[in-house]
């Protein structure tokens, strides 16, 4: 079924789920799953493969002009296409998750992705989730969770994922520290629930408890709502 109308936002710091949960409201209520880290990633991938310092402003603010980010729906999640190129596999690489939270501490790139974010979801119909959702990009959203959950329990989380060769979990909990101090401390919207978030703490859930807690609450709104 879907919701036309219906903005879901969904915020928290890295590896609290959010990719999970905003998938499977995608999928239960037939909304658009808007990935705002996706949209990160392929900008950092453009400035990485093009050889630009992650620290430059000037430069970077300069790149984005250039540049085309478009997410496109599939039964299997997005399709994240750069510049009309397909870069969905390449975005999920180590490097350019960590240039993503460098890039994204330029305010004049958070000012553009906003702008983007905006209007992909500006006809409702959508879930979205990332850092400042609730807070900048739609503050005036139907719905906002922010998801959270000990380090310990996300840095567990995040090496349970990670192939077999993939770094140790004292690597995994140095690079969610180094992404939660960027996240939290940058100047422009830095990561906080909205005041009208529902705070949900995973940290002693398993994902079939979070996933049923968050939605009782969309079925909640949408029985308020019924012209959704």
């Amino acid at each position: 079924m879907s919701h036309q109308g219906l903005i879901i936002a969904i915020d928290g710091p890295a590896g609290a789920g959010k990719s999970t949960v905003a998938k499977h409201l995608a999928t239960h209520f037939g909304l658009l799953n808007l990935e705002t880290g996706a949209m990160y990633r392929a900008f950092a991938l453009k400035a990485l493969t093009q050889g630009i310092d992650l620290d430059d402003a000037t430069a970077l603010e300069q790149l984005a002009a250039t540049t085309t980010i478009t997410l496109e729906p599939t039964p299997n999640g997005n399709r994240v296409l750069l510049d009309g190129e397909d870069v969905t596999s390449r975005i999920r690489d180590a490097e350019v998750t960590q240039a993503a939270s460098r890039v994204s501490v330029h305010p004049a790139i958070r000012s553009w992705m906003v702008n983007l974010q905006r209007n992909l979801g500006k006809n409702g119909g959508v879930v979205m989730e990332g850092r400042d959702i609730g807070t900048v990009v739609f503050p005036d959203a139907d719905l906002k969770f922010f998801l959270d959950a000990s380090p310990e329990a996300r840095t567990q989380r995040r090496y349970e994922q990670a192939p077999a060769v993939a770094i140790n979990s004292a690597a995994i909990a140095k690079e969610l520290r180094e992404r939660d101090d960027r996240d939290r401390n940058r100047a422009q919207s830095p990561l906080r629930p909205a005041p009208d978030a529902i705070i949900i703490d995973s940290t002693f859930l398993g994902l079939e408890e979070v996933l049923n807690k968050i939605e009782s609450i969309v079925k909640t709104e949408l029985h308020r709502t019924p012209n959704r």
